[in-house]
């Protein structure tokens, strides 16, 4: 059992609209139970939109939690059991009005694995196409585009502070030698 713990019992604490919260008693390889509360989550998708001459878009929207305007890459959540390929197309065209022709798996992450089982997976889109922004009725978001180079330092130097954008920004740099 190194390194694995084994579900004694989880009970549901809470059950919201995107999260469940489950309080749950593990025990660990050396026999005793350790308290593990966790946040189950469908998971997103983010998509990096880049231009034919390396420039990307981001979307600026209020984030309640930190209570500020974060820039971020394209993203949402993905409704359970939905293909997060075409979650992503999807929250491309929805908040930027871009389609693609080219759209290039960066892999995935896991944002905070110590108590949320949420996944991102990230995705690269090229060959990009307008036609009209289509928000959700409760969405409200400015669309900027700035050149892949200046975006790498603004990740660097801790301007842009989202983590699947800052992942999403290198990923797609270091893939297109940037």
């Amino acid at each position: 059992m190194h390194l694995q713990e084994k579900t004694i019992s989880s009970e549901t604490v809470y059950e919201g609209k995107i999260f469940t919260i489950t309080h749950d008693i593990a025990e660990l390889e050396n026999g005793g139970n350790a308290v593990r509360d966790v946040l189950l989550h469908h998971g997103g998708v983010c998509v990096i939109p880049v231009t034919d001459n390396n420039e990307i878009y981001l979307v600026k929207q209020f984030r309640y939690p930190f209570r500020t305007v974060t820039r971020e890459v394209p993203a949402g959540k993905l409704e359970k059991g939905e293909d997060h390929a075409e979650c992503g197309r999807r929250e491309l065209l929805e908040e930027t009005g871009c389609t693609c022709s080219e759209y290039i798996y960066l892999g995935e992450m896991l944002p905070t694995p110590a108590y949320n089982t949420e996944v991102t997976y990230m995705y690269l889109a090229r060959g990009l196409s307008f036609s009209k922004q289509s928000l959700d009725e409760d969405e409200f978001l400015d669309v900027e585009k700035i050149p892949l180079a200046e975006a790498v330092k603004l990740v660097m130097d801790g301007t842009l502070r989202d983590g699947k954008t800052q992942i999403a920004i290198l990923k797609a740099a270091r893939l297109l030698g940037i």
